[in-house]
């Protein structure tokens, strides 16, 4: 991804911010959210780093605020009950892709192991990338969440966040993060890469949550 894409995106959340009462806007029942257009092929969208990670590298470690921290190889992931999943796909530069058929292990099944303290209100991602991002804990306890490792049956490529990406299909996909190396449970909201410069904490599509209230001071200085 080109840095002007990247600066368009960061003016589009300034200009955006404030734009609208997200509090008082109904959410919609529709399949299409709204201000979204469909599309037939799964498009690419990253930082413009694609990391190349081996499978035999890849880790993630879980922490923060949890009863049992955890780290996960490729191996020890492959040991957990694999599921299928076919949901919709949103983007907040407004396309959708319908169907995608994503696989992978329930957020749920490794929670049952990491029993997050009472406490943990926020969660944050941290990528192989260096991108980050945050969600509310609720989002990492649906059974839609997954550790995705496959697309439309085949593994999950290095361009669509491979070996292994987070899928939280309810939300804006910049929530879904790519090359996951880390996961963070936290008592105190952290900003990740695009909620500092502007993008909601919540993203909900069906209530067109793309931007916070206020552009978020002196964001450069919180990377």
């Amino acid at each position: 991804m080109s840095k002007s894409y990247l600066d368009r995106k960061e003016s589009w959340a300034k200009k955006m911010a404030g734009s609208s009462d997200l509090s008082k806007k109904e959410r919609s029942e529709d399949r299409l959210p709204p201000g979204q257009h469909t599309v037939e092929k799964l498009p690419v969208l990253d930082l413009g780093i694609q990391p190349k990670i081996e499978e035999k590298d890849w880790v993630l470690e879980i922490g923060g605020e949890v009863e049992n921290e955890l780290k996960i190889d490729w191996e020890s992931l492959t040991q957990w009950d694999h599921v299928e999943e076919m949901s919709d796909f949103h983007c907040v530069t407004t396309w959708s892709k319908y169907d995608c058929k994503w696989g992978g292990v329930r957020m749920l099944d490794i929670l049952d192991q990491v029993r997050p303290h009472s406490c943990a209100e926020h969660v944050l991602f941290v990528s192989y990338d260096g991108y980050t991002t945050n969600v509310p804990v609720e989002a990492v306890y649906s059974r839609c969440t997954l550790l995705a490792t496959s697309l439309n049956g085949e593994p999950l490529s290095r361009k669509y966040g491979g070996p292994v990406r987070v899928i939280i299909p309810y939300l804006y996909a910049w929530k879904s993060a790519k090359f996951v190396n880390r996961m963070q449970f936290t008592n105190k909201m952290q900003l990740g890469y695009w909620e500092k410069r502007g993008y909601s904490n919540t993203a909900d599509p069906w209530r067109e949550e793309r931007f916070i209230d206020e552009e978020v001071p002196d964001w450069r200085d919180l990377d």
